[in-house]
């Protein structure tokens, strides 16, 4: 496998990941918008790395239970 190629898989591959916390972040926007304020009003970032955590766990469950 070449450089050129190599990159453009790591780029991919960091875009995915990028666009999945994105959307797992809107998610939890719109459905827990309590523990975004609190966490935003505290200066907290951890209550929403808890949650988004849990959102992602929950996902890959659910998505595993499908398979």
């Amino acid at each position: 496998m070449t450089l050129w190629g190599m990159s453009a898989s790591l780029t991919a591959a960091v875009a995915a990941v990028a666009a999945l916390l994105a959307g797992a972040t809107i998610w939890l926007l719109l459905t827990d918008p309590v523990t975004i304020a609190g966490a935003l009003g505290r200066g907290d970032v951890s209550p929403i790395a808890g949650a988004l955590a849990d959102l992602l766990l929950d996902a890959c469950r659910a998505m595993l239970r499908w398979l």
